[in-house]
């Protein structure tokens, strides 16, 4: 077992070098989401519940959820109080978005960094999404409406300002 370590060890010193990489979090981290998604996987399958495919309807759906719902948990100034202990407040950072850095070592460091990153989060958001649309699909895909529908608003609200610059400047 020593060896493991000790490789583990050497491995992450090399990888790393002087930086604060937390691997083993890193892995454990990854290993939730494994067990997580074989766990779900397996339910499915005993329920009988598997779909065959994913509809273009749904995929659209679950596409712009994921982009809305994954930067709404990363970034929104109200989602903050979750991401708080794990996070320092650094500023705004786009329209309606915060910027934040990661603090902490370890599991706090690699979580900090998983919810502050909307890339990152898009993984377990997506997942999460078609989850739902296995155990609950109808409030699965009205979810998936709604943030769709405040993606578009998001949008025009942004197509709003920039008409009111030009028509100022």
């Amino acid at each position: 077992m020593n060896t493991v370590v000790d490789t583990a060890r050497r491995q992450k010193e090399q990888y790393a070098g002087d930086s604060d990489r937390p691997l083993g979090s890193y892995l454990a981290t990854l290993a939730v989401y494994g067990t997580t998604t074989a766990a779900l996987a397996l339910l499915a399958r005993r329920r009988g519940a598997a779909p065959r495919a994913v509809g273009l309807g749904d995929l659209a759906l679950m596409t712009v959820t994921t982009h809305k719902l994954s930067r709404l948990m990363s970034k929104d100034p109200v989602t903050s109080p979750l991401r708080a202990p794990f996070t320092r407040y650094a500023g705004t950072g786009g329209p309606a978005e915060l910027s934040e850095e990661v603090r902490g070592h370890g599991a706090r460091h690699a979580v900090g960094e998983l919810i502050t990153c909307p890339f990152c989060m898009a993984q377990w958001v997506a997942t999460a999404y078609a989850a739902g649309l296995v155990f609950a699909p109808e409030a699965t895909r009205l979810a998936g409406a709604t943030m769709t529908a405040v993606a578009g608003s998001d949008w025009l609200q942004l197509a709003y300002a920039r008409l009111q610059q030009s028509a100022e400047g």
